[in-house]
């Protein structure tokens, strides 16, 4: 077998999963910045709840969250080219992860290309970030976290980063989808990066 090459490099590709939690701006943030990056190409998968919670939070349609993203694929079509581990991507995000999609990852549940999806990254060691949105957490939604940790998973609760000097809550949604950038390698400068503390003595410090 000949190896094919060609002159431009392949786009890496991220499967975006949008469900019913609160918080689809980090979603839709997530697909902003891989447009703006480069190099990439989105698959965007979004719940039914989480078109209406999207409609609910930011009065977006359908069509306005579709165009973000470079190829979108139903929720119910479980034989979409994500739901194959033969299919080539970086891992898969889902942004917000709702309580009931947790539960789907944790135990293998693939009842819509969501969680299909996210089984397929996990199967394939592949990275999965799961930005959970839910407080208080009740013992079911902390041992579904636990389970998709052992499994290779990473839970990644969207809080707040105040040590940023964030202003406005789009300092605080932009930091935290550049942290989740940076598990993908995704080139961006939505962070402003830790140099540790400068120009402050013991005294203040234990002030």
């Amino acid at each position: 077998m000949t190896a094919k090459t060609s002159g431009a490099a392949p786009k890496k590709r991220l499967i975006v999963g949008i469900t019913g939690a609160t918080g689809s701006i980090y979603g839709l943030r997530i697909l902003e910045a891989l447009r703006a990056a480069g190099g990439w190409e989105s698959h965007l998968v979004v719940s039914e709840a989480g078109m209406l919670n999207a409609w609910q939070e930011y009065k977006l349609a359908r069509k306005d969250i579709q165009k973000l993203a470079d190829v979108v694929h139903s929720v119910r079509d479980i034989g979409a080219s994500v739901a194959s581990g033969s299919f080539i991507t970086e891992g898969m995000v889902i942004a917000p992860c709702s309580m009931k999609t947790l539960s789907g990852v944790a135990h293998a549940f693939s009842d819509n290309l969501i969680t299909r999806a996210a089984d397929v990254v996990l199967k394939e060691r592949r990275r999965l970030v799961l930005l959970t949105r839910e407080a208080p957490l009740n013992l079911a939604h902390l041992r579904n976290m636990v389970a998709v940790t052992e499994m290779g998973g990473i839970v990644f609760p969207p809080v707040p980063a105040f040590y940023s000097g964030a202003k406005t809550i789009d300092d605080l949604v932009n930091h935290s989808v550049g942290r989740v950038l940076d598990l993908f390698g995704v080139e961006h400068d939505s962070v402003k990066r830790w140099k540790g503390i400068k120009g402050d003595t013991v005294a203040d410090r234990e002030a």
